[in-house]
């Protein structure tokens, strides 16, 4: 644990117990070797001469967002973050959702920081049907006003607090309801390809997320907007991997590995892999081989 004097604001009161220590360290681990392996960072970025970047980093002021905005303070704190930060918290319009609890709390963390208001609430109750789901219309609007908002703060990166788990889901609804193998990547271009959208949890569990989040007494806001629908297609999709989980511990991070181990040889996409071109007795076949693993 860093000296109590020698700290963000964000870990101020942190528990000492060995317990949260190496939680905290293990989230700061994944959170690095995610920020790592797929290249959040500009390769120029520790030259001191270069143009420093500026990520926009998303907060909804739920468990996943403290702990991500805490997070890559902590890295910055440390120098193994070479990138300025900008908190933002958009708020949708929804009633009842306390609006000076952000902007309280990152006052007095000292977080830059933008509140950002758009009543998107009403746009989305007048748009989708009743018994439909909110969360496809409400994020497409969520998203491009965050798109917004970097563009004019300058940043190169919208910043999301997805985790590991919801990156599972993500999949797992793919999967059985849209028919294809795809899920949340830890990084892209939007369409417009002038920002990145980074998801520097990748690695991390949500579970982690709500132990570090309720261990530090941030101040939770819950999402009542969708989080008022019964039946959605993720909490049906969580509910069978916490199933899963419980018949089998580790099986969310074995399918996690999955991911990260696609065989393009042993799907059936011929974009992904030429099938046709694959000839017996052929010495491409041997020079391709970690192309075509063998069958286990």
């Amino acid at each position: 644990m860093l000296d109590q004097h020698d700290i963000h604001p964000l870990f101020a009161g942190a528990p000492s117990t060995t317990e949260f220590k190496k939680l905290r360290k293990r989230i700061v681990r994944h959170t690095r070797e995610a920020i790592e392996q797929y290249g959040m960072v500009e390769p120029d970025a520790h030259d001191p001469d270069a143009p420093r970047a500026r990520w926009l980093v998303c907060l909804s002021g739920g468990k996943d967002s403290y702990t991500l905005l805490a997070v890559l303070h902590e890295l910055q704190w440390r120098g193994l973050l070479p990138v300025d930060i900008l908190a933002c918290n958009l708020d949708q319009g929804q009633p009842g959702f306390p609006a000076t609890v952000l902007p309280a709390f990152l006052e007095k963390m000292r977080v830059p920081h933008r509140i950002e208001y758009q009543d998107t609430y009403s746009i989305v109750m007048d748009k989708v049907p009743q018994g439909r789901t909110y969360c496809a219309l409400c994020s497409r609007l969520r998203r491009g006003n965050l798109y917004r908002i970097a563009r004019e703060e300058g940043c190169s990166a919208v910043v999301l607090g997805h985790h590991r788990d919801d990156i599972l889901e993500t999949f797992f609804m793919n999967l059985f309801h849209g028919g294809r193998l795809a899920t949340m990547p830890p990084k892209l271009v939007n369409e417009e390809g002038d920002l990145f959208v980074y998801r520097p949890l990748a690695h991390v569990a949500e579970a982690d997320c709500a132990r570090f989040a309720a261990a530090m007494n941030y101040p939770i806001i819950p999402c009542d907007l969708c989080g008022s629908q019964d039946g959605l297609q993720r909490q049906q999709v969580k509910r069978i991997l916490d199933d899963w989980e419980a018949n089998s511990p580790g099986r969310r991070q074995v399918i996690f590995r999955a991911l990260m181990n696609a065989r393009p040889s042993h799907l059936l996409d011929p974009r992904l892999f030429d099938f046709a071109g694959l000839m017996r007795g052929s010495g491409q076949n041997r020079n391709n081989l970690h192309e075509i693993p063998h069958l286990r």
